[in-house]
């Protein structure tokens, strides 16, 4: 007897060496395509079928959304050789949709329908498309915020990490004396110095920028640092050979061959980064992400907290994915070097 396994490009593949091969290739290839979009048609019956235990004003458009999510994955599975690269692509992310459909589905079960898990700790998915639309605005300015701050954050502690770490990786009087200070500070986390920085800075906003800086600069340093001191000194002596000054040297050869280290710094840096956002928004910045965590956890309104925790995991994505974009364009030289 036969059986049948889902690949990580989402096709169907057999234990019987040669069975598959008996099944058409269009259904073989859409084969976890298929099965998200039955995923996605259950989820949008199971918010139809049964009554809503509360008072939910967004069931049947949730119910319409799933509907419509689902024709377009039947649509693009289906014809992904016509559609190219989207089409594809749809198809390659099939199993994940697989997953994202039934998780749905269990989760409107057991929150909207039968009340399995104990409300309101547990909202459906619904009270959180209602979050989405009816709170929107409160939401769209603390997001704005939280940006503004993140950004500005971030790009002082980048910034200052960068040339610290090349600075204690070219000259060894640098490093003798910030090398202990770092010790003691860096190992230290940001959040720690809360009392000293709001007490120090004339404003919440400047201390939060503070605390996001010092979050980020750490790591950079660090990895900055460490790429810069592992340069092999034969780049320097062909560079010397060639003529080279001692600013080529820096500008030309060091950074360049450290820029893999930084960018893991700025990785690192990014989520310590976002972590100490929500720390600093909590207690003393008076708009942002986490200030409306805080707003919603008072007023025990559960659904607002997990549609501001969505949001701040796609932000936080898509910086890490922006960031990635940064780091293949001006690390392309590694591209047959190093696998990615």
């Amino acid at each position: 007897m036969s059986t049948y396994s889902l690949s990580e490009t989402g096709r169907l593949t057999t234990g019987r060496e040669g069975s598959a091969a008996s099944l058409p290739e269009w259904l073989r290839a859409s084969f976890a395509g298929i099965l998200a979009g039955i995923a996605w048609t259950a989820f949008g019956l199971s918010c139809l079928i049964w009554e809503d235990v509360g008072d939910w004003s967004r069931t049947q458009a949730v119910a319409v959304g799933a509907f419509v999510i689902a024709a377009l994955v039947f649509t693009g599975t289906l014809g992904a050789d016509r559609l190219g690269s989207f089409g594809h692509g749809l198809r390659q992310r099939g199993p994940w949709l697989l997953v994202l459909g039934v998780f749905l589905s269990v989760w409107e079960l057991a929150t909207a329908k039968f009340a399995w898990l104990p409300l309101p700790f547990f909202p459906p998915p619904q009270s959180i498309v209602e979050v989405y639309t009816d709170d929107l605005p409160k939401l769209l300015a603390s997001v704005i915020a939280s940006v503004k701050l993140q950004l500005g954050g971030y790009a002082i502690g980048a910034l200052l990490g960068f040339i610290t770490g090349v600075s204690i990786g070219w000259s060894r009087g640098v490093g003798y004396w910030v090398h202990p200070v770092l010790r003691f500070i860096g190992p230290l986390p940001a959040t720690a110095w809360l009392p000293i920085a709001f007490f120090t800075f004339p404003t919440s906003w400047s201390a939060s920028t503070f605390l996001i800086a010092l979050a980020t600069g750490f790591p950079v340093t660090v990895l900055t640092w460490s790429g810069v001191a592992s340069v092999s000194s034969a780049y320097y002596d062909v560079a010397r050979t060639l003529g080279a000054k001692p600013s080529f040297l820096v500008l030309k050869v060091a950074i360049p061959a450290a820029l893999p280290h930084v960018f893991v710094g700025l990785f690192m840096g990014l989520g310590s980064s976002f972590a100490v956002l929500v720390v600093a928004e909590m207690i003393g910045v008076k708009a942002g992400l986490g200030w409306y965590l805080q707003w919603a956890q008072g007023w025990a309104a559960y659904a607002n907290m997990y549609a501001a925790l969505i949001v701040m995991s796609l932000l936080c994505s898509g910086a890490i994915t922006l960031l990635f974009r940064v780091r293949d364009r001006l690390l392309v030289w590694q591209k047959g070097v190093v696998k990615w």
